[in-house]
């Protein structure tokens, strides 16, 4: 379509049939502002309805998640309470509609008013609805499921998105995300509901808005999990990065007795724009700047960041005399150590798409391990679970009150372990370099391929699939199609590499138009004893698989 063609007839009609339901002025003003544009010849414009009007957003395993704006495939109030109404009619069908359901939201925009639509719907199909009276950290809601007997729960929330887009993300009573098929009938019943006016759908007010109990009961816990006689003494960076933890946290810290540390005051309070930020994620360059300069001039022991809904924790330590953030692996690997060290018994689980290193520390001490797809929704469902954790800054380490990552409960257990080894003389450096020596150097990092055409993806998987490599950086490798499932895992888009030393996943982002490889290389431990010697080949070997995967897949 150019700029001198008219707004095609079905897309204008497409537009007038959303207007007329939508229950929120300010996205029926800016509708209207975009078809003018439009019809002035604005490409732009153009572009932008064609886009938002031109499918909807699919609800599945991660709720849903996309830019503000109006039209069926952006967040909006319209979007979100056929979501609403279409999990209140799922409860009903699947004989839970007489329990509560918990609902949470963070502080970007438009995220209280989400929220309160879905208690207004939830309650007025019979539901009763809990609303918390303020934005609040996603793991304090999803802690609420199982502390206040909840069929299930929501969260308006993007986590650590860009500050154009929100989120809704729905949990049901075991305390754990949804998986299939629950996400697909649940959309079913949103497609349903979509189908007739929002309006039709009653309403009420009849919900129950919580008050700081629920805050109170969930620092009660994550005071439990630091014994009274562990030492306290750390000193510290902490930055909440605009986002809803830094009050939580400061309350967690305060009863447990650790200093307070200093904080990055710009990104301390919440701000939908995140100001400071080009993307309030601890993992994008840049993002751990202000912290780390923070830091540098206060001379503390470590950095501490959680991500905007506070489910996440990076961690940042002087390392080689320069702050480095650790990477996800690094940071599960000291929390499963700790865990293993003070004996806690059951099952340790991550990711597919994490380090091997877990398993052989699980084995070690002789406790079971698990490998789950992708995603917390996995990793909280492992019966038995004591530790899980995703590359992904995501740590689950109190599963039987969060069964889901939560980034303060991480923040204390990281406390604490680092308190401990100060106490001793020693660094959390340093129980890396010993776990390192104990199990053998593993190395890992990304790949990843931003892509303007999805086809492009599916393309490059399909050539892995059709003519795999026979040897990766010299080593013979088994190709796992993980699309074929097996006994262990459920089937997922996604092909995995097996060498000797050396193991590569290439996945499609289930959030973001990318292609991500994640690879991992092994030095045993007899080779280990040197670690600059062995982290230094490690990095050469992954350097290796970064240009050999790079050529493969032939992508940008």
């Amino acid at each position: 379509m150019t700029s001198s063609e008219p707004v095609p007839p079905e897309l204008v009609a497409a537009i007038a049939a959303w207007s007329t339901q939508d229950p929120d002025p300010a996205t029926v003003t800016e509708t209207n502002q975009l078809l003018a544009a439009a019809r002035a010849g604005d490409p732009t414009a153009r572009a932008e309805l064609t886009d938002a009007f031109g499918g909807r957003l699919e609800f599945g395993t991660a709720g849903l998640r996309g830019a503000l704006g109006p039209g069926p495939k952006r967040m909006n109030r319209l979007v979100v309470g056929q979501a609403a109404a279409g999990l209140a009619a799922h409860l009903v069908a699947t004989g839970s509609g007489d329990g509560p359901v918990i609902i949470g939201y963070d502080a970007r925009y438009n995220s209280d008013v989400f929220a309160r639509d879905t208690a207004e719907l939830m309650a007025g199909a019979g539901v009763a609805a809990l609303l918390t009276e303020a934005a609040l950290p996603t793991p304090v809601v999803a802690f609420g499921i199982r502390h206040l007997g909840c069929v299930a729960g929501v969260v308006v929330t993007a986590s650590h998105n860009p500050a154009a887009d929100n989120g809704y993300k729905v949990y049901l009573g075991d305390g754990s995300q949804i998986v299939p098929p629950a996400d697909a009938e649940i959309a079913r019943h949103i497609h349903d509901v979509a189908a007739v006016r929002l309006a039709d759908r009653p309403r009420s007010e009849a919900f129950t808005v919580l008050d700081e109990s629920l805050v109170e009961a969930y620092l009660d816990r994550v005071v439990s999990l630091v014994p009274p006689d562990a030492p306290r003494q750390i000193s510290w960076v902490y930055t909440a990065m605009h986002g809803v933890g830094a009050s939580v946290v400061a309350a967690a810290v305060n009863r447990i007795g650790f200093p307070s540390p200093s904080v990055v005051t710009e990104q301390q309070h919440p701000d939908p724009d995140f100001p400071t930020l080009a993307f309030p994620n601890p993992e994008e360059p840049g993002a751990m700047d202000l912290a780390l300069a923070l830091a540098e001039r206060d001379q503390v022991d470590l950095v501490i960041a959680n991500d905007p809904d506070a489910d996440r924790c990076a961690v940042a330590l002087p390392l080689d005399g320069t702050w480095r953030m650790l990477r996800g692996d690094e940071l599960g690997a000291l929390l499963a150590d700790d865990a293993l060290r003070r004996g806690v018994q059951g099952t340790y689980a991550c990711s597919i798409v994490s380090s091997s290193l877990l398993a052989e520390m699980a084995a070690a001490h002789a406790q079971p391990f698990v490998h789950t797809l992708t995603g917390f929704k996995w990793i909280g469902r492992v019966p038995g679970l004591v530790f899980g954790y995703e590359e992904a800054i995501g740590y689950c380490v109190d599963p039987e009150a969060v069964p889901d990552k939560d980034g303060i409960s991480a923040l204390v257990r990281v406390l604490a372990l680092a308190a401990g080894l100060r106490a001793q003389g020693r660094t959390l450096a340093d129980r890396l370099d010993e776990i390192d020596r104990t199990y053998g150097v593993h190395a890992t990092d990304q790949l990843a391929f931003r892509v303007a055409d999805l086809s492009l993806i599916r393309e490059a998987t399909a050539r892995l699939r059709e003519q795999p490599p026979t040897s990766l950086v010299g080593q013979p490798i088994t190709v796992v199609d993980l699309g074929t499932g097996s006994p262990e895992l459920p089937p997922t888009d996604g092909i995995r590499l097996l060498g000797s030393s050396v193991t590569v996943v290439v996945r499609p982002s289930g959030t973001e138009p990318k292609l991500k490889c994640y690879l991992e290389a092994r030095i045993p431990a007899d080779r280990s004893q040197d670690l600059p010697a062995a982290r230094a080949e490690a990095r050469r070997v992954l350097d290796a698989l970064r240009a050999e995967i790079s050529g493969l897949l032939g992508l940008p």
